[in-house]
C-alpha cells in the first residue's frame, strides 16, 4: 500500500464532523421565526460577527430590542469550524496591514489589543467558558528563506520574541523548524463552539430573542425602517446588522466582494503522555508555519492536535454543498504534512475531519460598511481571521 493510500485509509476510518461542535454542551434547538415580527435591532447571522453584534446592542441599551435570527444553528458554520485563534491583530496580520494600511496601521494594532483585552473581560463579565487560553502565537520557519523575515518580524513587532533553532524546538519539537517568532500576548486559544454558544446564551440572558433554522432571503427599505423577508415571515426592524459570512449576501451589490473558499482541518485522538512528551508544547502556544500555503495547529484542552490549512479550494460558481465539507485527498495531503512535522507521532489515529467555506476578500481582512440609507450595516471579508469579530 502506498503512502497515499494508507494515510486515505488513516483519516477516512475519522468522524466527518467538526470537533468542536461533536462535543458536550450543545444547547438544545431554539425555536423558529413565523409571522411577523417587529424590533429595533435584527441581527442576520448566528456566528461571531452577529453574536457579538447582538451582545453589544443589548448591554448599550438594555431597553432595545434585539431579534437574531440564523438560517441553520448558531456557530455552526465557520464560527464552529475553525482552529480556535482569537488573534489581536485586525489586518490578518502585521505584514498586512502595514501594506495595506501604512498611515493607520499602529492605531489599527492598538485597537486589535483592546479588543482582544476586551474579549477576555466580557467572557469574565458573562461567565462563558470556552477554554480560554492566552498562550500566544508561533511563527515557524520551515524553509531557509523564511528566517530572516521572521527575525524582521520579531524586530518589528513589541512583545514578539525570536527563537533560532535549538530555541524553537525547545518550544515544540520538530525536526522541520528553522527559527520561530513567539507573539507572547496577541493571540488566545479558545473552544470556538463553546464560545458561540456562550455568547448566544448570554444574549439571551440581557433579553435578546433567537431564532434558529431561520432564514433570512431579502432585505427591502420602508418608510420607518426595513423589512427582511424570511422563510416562513417578516421582521421588521429600525436597523439591521449582517454577519453572514461566506453566504450570499443580502446586499447583492456586496456579493462580487467576496468568494468562499473551502479549508479543512483534522483533529488527533489524544496524545498519550509519551507523546505530549515527545512534542514538548509546555506554554501550548497556536502555531502557524510561514509559507504561501500554510498549516495552523494547536493543542485542545485534553491534548489533541488540531492541524488544519494549506489547501484552499474554490468551487466554480461560488458553490457551496455540504458535500464540499469532505476532501479525502486534502485529508489525505494533510496527514502527510502532519507526519513531516511529527515523525514521532507516527501511527496516531485521527478522530475528526472536516471542512468548511471562509468568506475570502482580496484585501485578505475584514471590510464594513453601510447600505440602505445607513439602516443596514455589514462586516464581511474575515478570510478566516473570524474569532476575534
Amino acid at each position: 500500500m502506498s503512502r497515499v493510500e494508507d494515510y486515505t485509509r488513516l483519516v477516512l476510518a475519522a468522524e466527518p464532523k467538526p470537533f468542536w461542535l461533536d462535543r458536550p454542551g450543545a444547547p438544545p434547538p431554539r425555536e423558529r421565526l413565523r409571522g411577523e415580527v417587529a424590533c429595533d435591532l435584527a441581527v442576520i447571522g448566528g456566528g461571531f460577527t452577529g453574536l457579538w453584534t447582538a451582545l453589544l446592542a443589548k448591554e448599550s441599551d438594555p431597553e432595545r430590542s434585539v431579534v437574531l435570527v440564523e438560517g441553520n444553528r448558531v456557530g455552526w458554520a465557520a464560527s464552529g469550524r475553525n482552529g480556535g485563534f482569537c488573534d489581536a491583530s485586525l489586518t490578518h496580520g502585521a505584514a498586512n496591514g502595514r501594506h495595506r494600511f501604512p498611515a493607520e496601521f499602529a492605531t489599527l494594532q492598538k485597537l486589535g489589543a483592546e479588543n482582544l483585552d476586551a474579549i477576555e473581560a466580557a467572557l469574565d463579565r458573562h461567565g462563558i467558558d470556552c477554554e480560554f487560553e492566552r498562550t500566544g502565537a508561533i511563527g515557524v520557519a520551515t524553509e531557509e528563506y523564511q528566517v530572516a523575515r521572521l527575525r524582521e518580524a520579531a524586530a518589528d513587532d513589541d512583545g514578539a520574541v525570536f527563537l533560532d533553532t535549538s530555541a524553537i524546538r525547545a518550544e515544540v519539537n520538530s525536526p522541520t523548524y528553522l527559527a520561530g517568532v513567539w507573539d507572547t500576548r496577541g493571540t488566545a486559544l479558545v473552544q470556538p463552539a463553546a464560545l458561540a454558544w456562550g455568547l448566544a446564551a448570554a444574549c439571551e440572558r440581557l433579553g435578546v430573542r433567537i431564532a434558529e433554522r431561520t432564514p433570512a432571503t431579502a432585505l427591502a427599505a420602508e418608510a420607518d425602517g426595513v423589512r427582511v423577508r424570511l422563510q416562513d415571515g417578516v421582521l421588521r426592524a429600525d436597523r439591521v446588522a449582517l454577519g453572514t459570512s461566506a453566504f450570499p449576501a443580502l446586499v447583492r451589490r456586496l456579493r462580487p466582494y467576496t468568494v468562499p473558499v473551502y479549508d479543512y482541518v483534522l483533529v488527533t485522538e489524544p496524545l498519550s503522555a509519551a507523546e505530549r512528551a515527545a512534542v514538548l508544547w509546555r506554554n501550548r502556544q497556536g502555531v502557524a508555519d510561514s509559507g504561501n500555503q500554510f498549516h495552523y495547529y494547536r493543542l485542545t484542552a485534553d491534548d489533541r492536535i488540531l492541524w488544519g490549512g494549506y489547501d484552499a479550494i474554490y468551487h466554480f460558481g461560488r458553490g457551496q454543498r455540504a458535500a464540499y465539507d469532505q476532501r479525502p485527498a486534502t485529508f489525505a495531503r494533510l496527514a502527510d504534512h502532519f507526519f513531516t512535522t511529527f515523525p514521532q507521532l507516527e501511527g496516531i489515529a485521527f478522530s475528526h475531519r472536516w471542512g468548511g467555506a471562509i468568506d475570502t476578500c482580496s484585501r485578505f481582512c475584514a471590510f464594513f460598511g453601510t447600505a440602505l440609507r445607513g439602516r443596514v450595516a455589514y462586516a464581511l471579508g474575515y478570510t478566516g481571521l473570524d474569532v476575534d469579530s
